[in-house]
Formats: structure tokens, C-alpha cells, sequence
């Protein structure tokens, strides 16, 4: 979802990022340079494989002594693996074979020196054979080297995909190092869903202007997921405005409550500084989660991690800390992840995360994906977000080892109204179908990014607008009807 604009007060608002797939092709314009004489070798890893699809990577170096300006790899999948998003290159597909071209950022390759890129594959089956600017990627006439595919219960992976940025500007890619979790040592948690917060759209509390939570709410909608809590130094504070501390919108929380819904708040976001990463000591960072919690008697807290958030190993291991210690001295307290998806999965960071949090001891109610922005305009993007739920469900019975139903339980999803920032669009007849999905599988969660968009019902800028044709709450009537 998009970071919101520059509003007429004195703070930006709250907005929700979504990190999507497949936006490969939309990032900066590929630059490739004529390939000069070299020794190239390149190196297949699979990084993470959830059964239905696997992350993968190839690794170039430069084995000569000068460097190499320009690269081209060529690759072919078998028939039982497709090609999905991938990224720090542009690809291009012809059948089987896929030619994978340099950025414009790395197309020098310096004597000694590596370069990778990724890519997410939907089914089954490393690639058949390999070449590097023309010449065996093995470097010796052989094929390219393959490492095995870890098994996701153990093993965290480490690539970062590409990121959607705001409508004006075009997404980019970063990768984070490797990282690998310690081996799972807690139980499945005993339940998830959502409790009586299992509809709870997204509302930018950056953009309440005049109106209250209860207006928002005549599209039969009664809870809410406020967004967002981030940081001014190693303090909590609603979107560098107001300290939560101050009870800054509880008013409307206690109307809310007496009207039978509920909220929970949600901490990070796209915008600001996320608290785990503001606060390097894990007791100052559990003080403020326990600050938001106590102020508003919160019995549902969210954790949006997107950006530089969901691939930073160390503030990751320290919020999961954190949540176990907070969870412990606050009973029943339930906690939400809300994360990167694409229509194979979540991406390889996203399941870091997950993994971080059973490790520490965390009882995740959910795992909440963003499905939205995936790149894929002219896609239908309800059938995109059924995909990245079934997927999600996969990859989360293979982490807890649970069964498929409780599986579903625990998975979350949250499109975005109307026109994404990729310019693909989710309809109308992608909630119900949606909905209707969610209901069939008791999903344990349904929500939407924004509430003010669906209540404006207007063409204009995408922070404020679906930009298609509907009425006033017409999204929240449709979701309205999901029963769990």
C-alpha cells in the first residue's frame, strides 16, 4: 500500500508499503553494456522452497584478473517450474530458456569480485543448463553448480526481493545478507484467527481529519486496525505526531469497544523509524510495546515489517525478543506479522521473520500478508491474493507443522482498493471472490488497505482514492461478510 502524501497539518500521514513481487520489470531501466573478455563463472542456490514454488539465486564472479563490464546468463527451467518475479536484473523468457541481463548498477564486475540476482520459480525443478556471456557457467564446459535446497523448517533465507515505492516513484531492489535462524524449538501456538478482530481494515489515523472510527464504520464494519506506531528516538508515538502515552484517539477506541468491535494497533509501516530498529536495548523496546498496550488495554497488537525492517536480521531477532517477553507479561495478548507476499509466497524475508518469532517463543495469532502490487497489471488480482493465501498456508504448515485448516487459520489478507501502485486493480468482484474464499477455508483474518479510500469512494490521488467506480463503503459491505 502507498506511503501517503504531505498533508495540510503539521505531520505526514500513516501509510502501509506494500513490498510485492513480480515488480522486476518496473524497476530502474536495465542498462546493459557490451560484455568485454573475462573469466565468468556463475553458481545456482536455491534459498528457501515451500513445496509449491522455491527462491533461487545466482551468484557471478569474476575468476580473472581484470574486470568485466557487462553480463548476459542464460538459463532454462524444466516443464514442471515457471518463471516468477526476480530482481538486480531484467529477464527475458522465450519457452524454457530465460536470458538474464545486468542493471545498470552492476554490470562491472571487478577482477575477484561477485554479483547476484534473484528470482522466485512457481512448481518444481532447478535449471537445466547454464551460460555466461556465451560460455558454460561452470567456466569449465560443464553446467552450473547447484546447492541443495535447505528445508524451510531450518533454514532462514537470505535474499530481499524488490520493492513497490509511492505512485511517483519507480520500486528498487536491495538484498541483505544471508542470514540463518536457529533450529525451531517451540511448539505450534494453540490457536489463531483473529478473536472478535476478524475483519479489521487498515485506517491511516494520519487522515482521520474531522471524521471518527465510528463514522467509518457505516459500511457494517466494526473493527479496526489503527496504523501505525513508529518512533521518535526510542519512544513510541503515533507517526512522529503524538505520544501514545497521552491517550491520543482513545476516546474513539472506547466508542469503538461499547459499539462491539475493537482494534489493534499496528506498529510500523512504511514511513518513520520502527521502533525495533530505534531501540537497540531489548527491555527498552519491550517498555514501549508495553506503553501502546497499557495505554489502550490492548488485547491485539500488529507488527507491519516492511522495507529495510524485513531484512535486517538483528532488529528482527530483537523485536521477536521483545514480543515473547511482552506476550508473557501480558496474558492472551495477540500479535500479528503483516508481510511482503507474492502470489508463490511469502518472500524469502518474510519467512525469516515468521521464523524469528516461533524461535524467540512468540504464539503468532497470524501472518497477515500483503496482497497487493505484485507487478502483474492486467492479472486478475483476487485470483493473485487466493494464490498468496494458499501459498502462505503452505509455507506455514511446513514452519509450525500444523494441519492445512489450522494453517489457514493463522494466515491474514490485506489487498489494497481499487488501483495499486502497480496499476493493477482489485475489484469489487475480487472481494467477494475473495471473501467467499476466506469464508470456504475459515481464513483467520480479512482487511483492506485504506478505510478512508473506500469511504471517499473518489478518482484522484491513490493515497486518498480507489479510482474505480464504486459508492461510498461498498468494500466494506463486501468484506463485512467474511464470518471466519
Amino acid at each position: 500500500m502507498p506511503r501517503n502524501r504531505l498533508r495540510l497539518t503539521i505531520y505526514v500521514g500513516a501509510a502501509l508499503l506494500a513490498v510485492g513481487g513480480g515488480v522486476g520489470a518496473a524497476v530502474a531501466a536495465t542498462n546493459p553494456a557490451t560484455p568485454t573478455a573475462g573469466k565468468l563463472t556463475a553458481t545456482f542456490k536455491t534459498d528457501s522452497d515451500w513445496g509449491t514454488g522455491y527462491q533461487a539465486r545466482y551468484t557471478i564472479k569474476n575468476a580473472g584478473s581484470a574486470a568485466v563490464t557487462g553480463w548476459q546468463l542464460n538459463f532454462a527451467l524444466p516443464s514442471s517450474a515457471k518463471l516468477g518475479t526476480f530482481w538486480d536484473t531484467a529477464i527475458t523468457t522465450s519457452g524454457a530458456s530465460s536470458t538474464a541481463t545486468n542493471k545498470a548498477y552492476n554490470a562491472t564486475i571487478p577482477a575477484g569480485g561477485t554479483v547476484e540476482f534473484g528470482f522466485v520459480v512457481a512448481g518444481s525443478g532447478a535449471p537445466t543448463g547454464c551460460t555466461i556471456n556465451g560460455s558454460a557457467c561452470s567456466g569449465g564446459g560443464g553446467t552450473q553448480t547447484t546447492a541443495p535446497a535447505p528445508k524451510p523448517t531450518t533454514t532462514t533465507p537470505a535474499p530481499k526481493p524488490t520493492t513497490a515505492a509511492p505512485t511517483t516513484t519507480a520500486p528498487t531492489a536491495t538484498k541483505p545478507p544471508a542470514t540463518t535462524a536457529p533450529p525451531a524449538t517451540t511448539p505450534p501456538p494453540a490457536q489463531g484467527g483473529g478473536g472478535n478482530v476478524k475483519v479489521a481494515p487498515y485506517v491511516d489515523m494520519g487522515l482521520l481529519n474531522n471524521n471518527s472510527l465510528a463514522a467509518l464504520g457505516a459500511g457494517n464494519v466494526k473493527s479496526f486496525s489503527l496504523a501505525f506506531v513508529t518512533s521518535v528516538g526510542c519512544k513510541a508515538s503515533w507517526f512522529n505526531a503524538f505520544d501514545p502515552r497521552t491517550k491520543q484517539f482513545g476516546d474513539q477506541i472506547d466508542a469503538v469497544r461499547k459499539a462491539g468491535g475493537d482494534v489493534k494497533v499496528s506498529f510500523g509501516g512504511a514511513t518513520g523509524i520502527e521502533l525495533a530498529q530505534a531501540c537497540t536495548d531489548v527491555k527498552a523496546l519491550q517498555a514501549e510495546y508495553q506503553a501502546v498496550v497499557s495505554a489502550y488495554n490492548l488485547k491485539f497488537i500488529d507488527m507491519d515489517i516492511e522495507g529495510a525492517a524485513v531484512a535486517d536480521k538483528t532488529t528482527i531477532d530483537r523485536r521477536s525478543t521483545a514480543l515473547a517477553a511482552l506476550q508473557k507479561a501480558n496474558p492472551g495478548l495477540k500479535i500479528s506479522l503483516t508481510l511482503p507476499v507474492l502470489p508463490e509466497g511469502l518472500t524469502a524475508d518474510g519467512l525469516n521473520v515468521v521464523k524469528s518469532a516461533k524461535n524467540a517463543g512468540v504464539d503468532v495469532d497470524l501472518v497477515n500478508i500483503m496482497a497487493m502490487d505484485y507487478g502483474r497489471a492486467g492479472q486478475d488480482y483476487g485470483d493473485l491474493a487466493i494464490q498468496a493465501v494458499k501459498s502462505t498456508k503452505d509455507q506455514i504448515k511446513s514452519i509450525y507443522g500444523n494441519s492445512d485448516a489450522a494453517a489457514f487459520k493463522m494466515v491474514g489478507v490485506t489487498p489494497m482498493l481499487g488501483k495499486n501502485d502497480d496499476q493493477g486493480t482489485f475489484t469489487q468482484s475480487d472481494a467477494r471472490d475473495v471473501v467467499a474464499f476466506a469464508n470456504a477455508n475459515h481464513v483467520g483474518f480479512v482487511s483492506f488497505w485504506e478505510l478512508n479510500r473506500d469511504r471517499n469512494a473518489c478518482n484522484g490521488a491513490l493515497f486518498q482514492c480507489t479510482n474505480v467506480a464504486q459508492s461510498p463503503n461498498e468494500f466494506s459491505k463486501i468484506f463485512a461478510g467474511f464470518t471466519g
